[in-house]
């Protein structure tokens, strides 16, 4: 692939949920998802803007398995808007591993945005409750700064980030996933693939650039 040169006032990096909540040591842990910290913070040093989002959830949230009596992490139920994966309890609102990972250089980090407050429904996406349709703001701040390519980097890739991804597409961002910035869980599928698999179909027929930071000038 080619260099990628940074457009200085219209291009943003975006983090997503880089917390310890999905690190190793916590409640939903990504493997080596401590591992895309120093990678954001190579990145940080080279893009002038950024933006974090933040999963907050209330104790009891309905994408947790707790709240659903006989089911267990990763089972699936319906929801109003969709089959919805259920969880162990993570990002608690408040609490230290729901914070974004202390070692994070946020100086160029202009916006966060915290997602997954409602209490009945979970948000993978930066821009959309998982409904698809209740927004985050986030897509008004952008729009506002001017910015119009959004480089994605956090947790987990075949969840949030790719979600991310999708409905910046949707709203007429041109987007790219920074690969070795993000960390995916990779959950098994009946038809024996993983959401990895299927997170990087979805991103490829979107147009999304899979790119990793050697790619970016």
């Amino acid at each position: 692939m080619d260099a990628i040169a940074i457009e200085r006032e219209t291009d943003i990096l975006g983090l997503v949920d880089v917390q310890p909540t999905f690190m190793p040591g916590g409640e939903l842990a990504v493997a080596d998802g401590d591992a895309v910290v120093p990678a954001i913070n190579r990145l940080l040093a080279r893009f002038d803007h950024a933006f974090a989002t933040q999963d907050w959830h209330p104790a009891g949230h309905t994408s947790f398995a707790s709240a659903h009596p006989g089911r267990l992490p990763y089972d699936t139920v319906p929801m109003p808007y969709g089959e919805q994966v259920l969880w162990p309890d993570h990002a608690l609102q408040g609490s230290a591993n729901a914070a974004l990972h202390r070692d994070v250089d946020l100086t160029k980090v202009e916006v966060i945005v915290r997602k997954g407050f409602h209490p009945a429904i979970d948000s993978y996406s930066t821009f959309f409750e998982n409904d698809r349709r209740t927004p985050t703001g986030l897509d008004g701040w952008l729009r506002q700064r001017g910015f119009r390519r959004i480089f994605l980097a956090g947790l987990a890739t075949d969840f949030c980030v790719t979600w991310s991804a999708e409905d910046a597409v949707r709203l007429g961002y041109d987007v790219a996933v920074i690969e070795d910035a993000c960390r995916g869980i990779g959950v098994p599928l009946p038809n024996g693939r993983t959401s990895m698999d299927e997170a990087r179909e979805r991103l490829a027929r979107l147009g999304v650039a899979l790119v990793t930071s050697a790619d970016i000038r």
